[in-house]
């Protein structure tokens, strides 16, 4: 089976994994096949906004990138395989939902280094050689 091309990739807005994501500044989630590569990042948690986006944009500024989101680093990408997907017709958005069991996990420290993290965890996954075996995408 040949690699699946980025041309067939789904890119989503919304976070898919981490359970305080609604609290992460960043997220990115790409579907490959039937695989979920979700990046998430830039966490604040309520307690540090004070209540407001004033104090929290100063909470930021003196904690940039935010809090650590796992064992030393600010940024996760995990990799999932699909469950399924959103098929409400008040949003029909098709978010992809994740099988609970993580195939792959990295972490980071830098917008940058999750940026190119994600990249680099959908070229693998793209790639059937990296597929658990005898599954499919």
């Amino acid at each position: 089976m040949d690699k699946i091309p980025e041309s067939e990739w789904e890119w989503f807005g919304a976070p898919a994994h981490f359970i305080c994501a609604r609290w992460c500044r960043f997220h990115m989630v790409t579907l490959i096949g039937s695989y979920v590569v979700s990046t998430v990042g830039e966490y604040v948690h309520p307690r540090n906004s004070g209540g407001g986006e004033q104090a929290e944009a100063e909470w930021l500024r003196q904690n940039w990138p935010g809090e650590d989101i796992g064992c030393d680093r600010k940024y996760e990408t995990m990799v999932f395989r699909m469950s399924g997907r959103c098929d409400s017709e008040a949003c029909g958005c098709g978010h992809p939902f994740i099988d609970t069991a993580v195939l792959d996990t990295t972490g980071y420290n830098t917008a940058k280094d999750a940026n190119h993290g994600h990249r680099a965890m959908c070229d693998k996954w793209a790639d059937p050689a990296n597929w658990p075996s005898g599954e499919e995408g």
